[in-house]
């Protein structure tokens, strides 16, 4: 993490130069302005921790900055020096947002307390915040008892603490986004801002605009500044979703910003600093998307400094019933459901070509649906996609083909059994048991009395 930053407003160059190096000492990094113009330059090009601010300037005082600053950011501790002290002036000071008082010549060790304690204050603001913002959308990425999903735990556990960027892999609706959240929540920036952002679908203008900011003019319908996303996350997390659908233009500053902590908004001349950690998502494989031209090499070897891998859930089916069961616990609309066995088991010879959201999804539609207060395989719709590619039906064991070939027959006659037996080849007795066999359930319309 980066010493905290502190920005220093003065017009004069001996106090200037006395308080920074004094805070620099003591493991603060201090930017400087001499005037009311030159302190809002610098607190919009890199936004501080906290500001000292003379009161007398040569454009204002320090009460036109406290408004100014704090209509940027409302938690940013603002202390006020001034050598003509009164205590009208404080009230009047603390009452438009200042967090001290201080006259000079000020004592460095009381500047230096006000700075720790107004920090420490923020950043317990910040974790309240953030926290009440996020705890509706908690949840543990590693439910399970695989070996899969405790291979990831560890792994993840191992690199939480760390600053790197991360690249997390996975197939659509595996749970890709849970896992970025549990790592910020679980390393060294929990106390600052998560800002989320998908890149599917975003053209190179809305994209450039939504993470870097604009200026007002940059483009036809900017009528005002914009804050871009990289700026609303600063000392915090990025997440970047489906991070290979990224447009091509926007690649390069991406990898500048994350590389060399520097950017420049929309229509803007100057660098802009900002302190972030990078994590990224896709379903797709990006060295192939690198080898194909449509993802810059030096951005994915960048990004993928640490790979996780999240399983998909298929491939542990004996995760579903607890994966089943916390999803039945914690959605208000599934309060007091129970999965039976038979449809515990009917869960787990399903493919899940959706994941842990088509899991939530059928069990929302089966409680919609749903008679009683425990959920059987007949209150299970699953969502049928389309017939799987010969590719995939390759993968698949002879009962699951068998079982394909059976859900396809009887959706075609509409779920009459005579009808499907008849296509088959098959008694109808034999196709009842099959149906046993595989967990699947037969609409009371198609049901031969």
């Amino acid at each position: 993490m980066a010493q905290p930053r502190i920005l220093l407003v003065d017009d004069d160059p001996s106090v200037r130069f006395t308080i920074r190096r004094f805070l620099a000492s003591n493991g603060y990094d201090v930017a400087v302005a001499e005037s009311c113009a030159g302190a809002m330059e610098a607190f919009r090009a890199s936004p501080p921790d906290a500001a000292v601010l003379d009161y007398e300037l040569p454009d204002g005082t320090a009460l036109d900055l406290l408004r100014a600053m704090k209509e940027i950011d409302p938690l940013v501790p603002l202390v006020i020096l001034t050598g003509h002290g009164s205590i009208d002036l404080a009230v009047r000071a603390v009452k438009d947002g200042a967090e001290h008082f201080l006259t000079k010549p000020a004592d460095m060790t009381a500047l230096t307390v006000t700075l720790q304690r107004a920090l420490q204050h923020r950043r317990l603001l910040r974790k309240q915040a953030v926290a009440a913002a996020t705890a509706h959308r908690d949840a543990d990425p590693f439910l399970g008892v695989s070996a899969a999903i405790r291979r990831l735990s560890e792994l993840a556990r191992k690199v939480a603490a760390s600053d790197a960027p991360v690249l997390i892999t996975g197939e659509t609706g595996s749970g890709k986004g849970v896992l970025a959240r549990w790592l910020h929540s679980n390393g060294p920036r929990a106390d600052e801002p998560f800002v989320d952002l998908n890149c599917a679908g975003l053209n190179h203008e809305l994209l450039e605009s939504e993470l870097f900011g604009h200026e007002r003019g940059a483009f036809t319908s900017a009528t005002a500044s914009k804050l871009g996303l990289l700026e609303a996350a600063h000392r915090g997390t990025v997440f970047l979703d489906e991070i290979g659908d990224m447009d091509l233009a926007v690649q390069p500053k991406l990898l500048k910003a994350v590389e060399e902590k520097t950017f420049r908004r929309v229509g803007e001349v100057r660098d802009r600093t900002v302190d972030i950690r990078l994590l990224a998502a896709t379903h797709r494989d990006l060295r192939a998307l690198v080898d194909e031209g449509r993802f810059r090499a030096d951005l994915f070897f960048r990004i993928n400094a640490v790979p996780l891998a999240v399983p998909a859930l298929r491939d542990r089916p004996e995760d579903i019933p607890v994966l089943a069961r916390r999803l039945l616990e914690e959605r208000p609309a599934l309060s007091g459901l129970s999965l039976s066995e038979p449809a515990i088991a009917a869960l787990q010879r399903y493919r899940w070509p959706g994941n842990v959201r088509e899991l939530r999804n059928v069990l929302e539609r089966a409680a919609l649906l749903g008679g009683g207060t425990v959920l059987g395989p007949d209150d299970l719709l699953f969502d049928r996609g389309p017939r799987p590619a010969a590719a995939e039906e390759s993968k698949l064991t002879l009962g699951e083909l068998e079982r394909v070939h059976i859900e396809r027959v009887l959706r075609d006659v509409g779920g009459r059994v005579a009808a499907a037996a008849e296509r088959l080849g098959i008694p109808r007795s034999t196709l009842y048991l099959k149906l046993k066999q595989h967990g699947l359930s037969v609409p009371k319309a198609g049901r031969d009395v």
